[in-house]
């Protein structure tokens, strides 16, 4: 089987040679810089950059090299800076970021991201990995009409301001990889519903607009889905011919449960994400979510509005146990990450305990397919690339 195939019968919980591996096929798959340069220092490999393409959470572009030393499957399409600069990571290491994000330094050791109008945008406090999230365009609206008033944030929103290929660039860049690799091909659409609205909002408003200013969240919701739907119309004419699978992102768990209470999340989000997801499915992609934490109740919901795909099956969250998800939900949707604790095991267990722990969850995960091998979430910088080897170690062991 080519990796095209493999992943495609894997979600079609069809019979696959091998199991399916993905690192980095989308923004929650993927490997942090400051680990990515040291498992190419582990193994012995001084060619190539080291790539921040998501400067946010300090992800690498996984090279080819690397995608073939652990046998993956997927290649992502995701627009990336036309510039690079070289920077370093926190942990002193040399990387190259995009040209247009310029963090500043301050005394503190801290650093602040500016837009072209020096509003701080984003910060990464001292002896922080990451950077977060602090500009909330609509945190001040008090109605309706305020949001009404600034109709034109949700035009470009969640389409980062330091990449400089287009929709018709991106369309480009998945024909020349359909055309010449036999990858399973991820398309980045990575829109968020419910966070998108965090964002825009400001989280802590915005929870208590769902309760005491419930049209407020509705209308941001609305707003935020139709130019997803109007930006999609034109991904679909240059993009979905090429790309197998479509990925949206939309974190609705915490470790304990959901942030929400069902019932509010299917008289409030639900319809919104039908909306988007149903017009995504249209292109006769796979649509691909990530949410991270405990989403066990909600999942029957996911599989009714058209999600295949779900990422990246934490279960080390609550009612999350991958026996039960398996059993519950496993003919009906499939399961991409999962097989591997990065919250426990992978930065911290011994090789070979990494490996007996990557065998029980690929046992249970892949029963019956629709499963395609990744950890839960992003490889920290903290993990050592000898278990980074162990765990890919572990996957193609459990076929001999």
């Amino acid at each position: 089987m080519t990796p095209r195939e493999r992943v495609l019968n894997a979600i079609r919980h069809q019979p696959v040679d091998k199991i399916p591996v993905d690192l980095g096929g989308m923004d929650s798959t993927g490997i942090t810089a400051v680990a990515y340069n040291k498992l190419k220092k582990f193994l012995g490999i001084t060619s190539g950059k080291t790539r921040v393409y998501d400067p946010y959470q300090q992800l690498a572009i996984v090279e080819q090299e690397i995608l073939n030393i652990i046998g993956a499957d997927v290649l992502p399409v995701f627009p990336e800076p036309g510039r690079w600069k070289s920077a370093k990571l926190p942990d002193g290491s040399l990387c190259e970021i995009p040209a247009r994000w310029n963090p500043l330094q301050l005394e503190d050791g801290s650093e602040h991201v500016l837009d072209g109008n020096g509003k701080v945008i984003a910060k990464r406090p001292e002896n922080c990995w990451y950077f977060e999230v602090v500009d909330f365009p609509l945190a001040q609206a008090q109605s309706i009409r305020d949001i009404e008033s600034r109709r034109d944030i949700f035009e470009n929103f969640d389409w980062p301001f330091f990449v400089d290929e287009t929709i018709e660039d991106l369309g480009k860049k998945a024909k020349h990889l359909y055309e010449t690799t036999d990858y399973a091909l991820m398309g980045n659409f990575a829109v968020h519903v419910f966070m998108g609205a965090q964002l825009l909002r400001g989280f802590e408003q915005f929870m208590m607009d769902l309760v005491l200013q419930p049209e407020i969240a509705e209308c941001i919701f609305d707003h935020l889905v139709n130019a997803y739907i109007e930006r999609f119309k034109k991904y679909r004419k240059h993009v979905c011919d090429y790309v197998q699978i479509v990925n949206v992102n939309d974190d609705l768990g915490t470790q304990q449960g959901l942030q929400i209470s069902p019932v509010m999340y299917r008289k409030l989000v639900k319809p919104y994400q039908k909306k988007l997801y149903q017009f995504i499915k249209e292109s006769n992609v796979f649509l691909f979510l990530h949410s991270d934490g405990s989403i066990y109740d909600i999942i029957p919901d996911l599989i009714e509005i058209g999600v295949d795909i779900i990422n990246p099956v934490q279960f080390t969250a609550e009612n999350m146990q991958l026996e039960k998800l398996k059993k519950e939900f496993g003919k009906y949707i499939t399961f991409w990450g999962g097989g591997c604790d990065t919250q426990h095991i992978l930065p911290y267990a011994e090789m070979q305990q990494v490996k007996t722990h990557v065998q029980q969850c690929v046992k249970i995960l892949s029963q019956g397919s629709g499963f395609v091998f990744c950890q839960i979430h992003n490889i920290q910088p903290d993990v050592p690339p000898e278990n980074i080897m162990a765990m890919y170690e572990a996957v193609h062991d459990f076929h001999s």
